[in-house]
């Protein structure tokens, strides 16, 4: 894929998080470091990353858990800074599918929710109306669109975070463990939007824990572990996981 053009360039890319030691303190020294945020330390979780995603390229992210998936996508997404020297750049629109609804007011009905997170996304209100039935149709919440999503199910949340989402007319798609949203009748509605994104040629960064999603739908994969990656065919880095 050299010969095509790139979609997200990433050069020198680490992340260093600061984390509390977990030391036993005297009375005095819980009082010192209620002021001073207590002894911290240093946990590189991403070391000196490099790589082009190409446009149209479906690319996969794989690792065990606190491997960094999720942290290399909020940093691509502008969500977390990277380390000084850390270089992110990507061409055209880019959304986000993290931590679906953590943006919803839950004091707001689900239909005031469709407009106000899909301004957030850059849709205008006429666009907004002219999508709102397919958003409440595909999310299945039709009969509870009108009530304060405090009132939702975690569920019906995110079945309508996602169905707003999908309305926004994107270059590159950050998928986080989407494929665990919902039942698996709407997970098969969601496989197939994802198919659909493929379809039309848009540049997707896949994070997921099936592997077997991961074969069908990517051309390159990403192994992290322990801060560090390799990057390849599906089958050869899923085997290297698995082993």
């Amino acid at each position: 894929m050299n010969n095509k053009e790139v979609a997200i360039k990433i050069r020198n890319l680490s992340k260093t998080f600061m984390i509390r030691e977990n030391t036993k303190y005297t009375v005095k020294e819980l009082v010192v470091s209620f002021f001073n945020q207590g002894r911290t330390k240093s946990y590189k979780v991403l070391d000196n990353i490099n790589l082009d995603i190409y446009k149209g390229e479906f690319f996969g992210i794989i690792g065990g858990n606190g491997s960094g998936k999720s942290t290399l996508l909020k940093l691509i997404a502008g969500i977390y800074k990277p380390d000084d020297g850390s270089h992110i750049d990507y061409a055209g629109k880019l959304v986000p599918f993290l931590e679906l609804g953590v943006g919803f007011n839950p004091d707001l009905t689900g239909r005031e929710n469709i407009y106000l997170n899909g301004t957030i996304l850059g849709m205008t209100l006429k666009f907004i109306n002219t999508k709102i039935k397919d958003i409440i149709e595909f999310a299945e919440i039709g009969q509870y669109i009108d009530m304060p999503v405090k009132n939702y199910s975690s569920g019906m949340m995110v079945r309508l975070a996602f169905s707003i989402a999908i309305q926004s007319k994107a270059d590159i798609y950050l998928l986080d463990e989407i494929l665990s949203v919902g039942d698996a009748r709407f997970q098969q509605k969601s496989i197939k939007i994802i198919y659909e994104f493929k379809r039309q040629g848009k540049t997707i960064v896949f994070v997921n824990h099936s592997m077997d999603a991961i074969r069908r739908l990517c051309d390159r994969v990403m192994l992290l572990k322990k801060g560090e990656y390799v990057v390849g065919k599906p089958d050869k880095i899923i085997k290297m996981y698995t082993n």
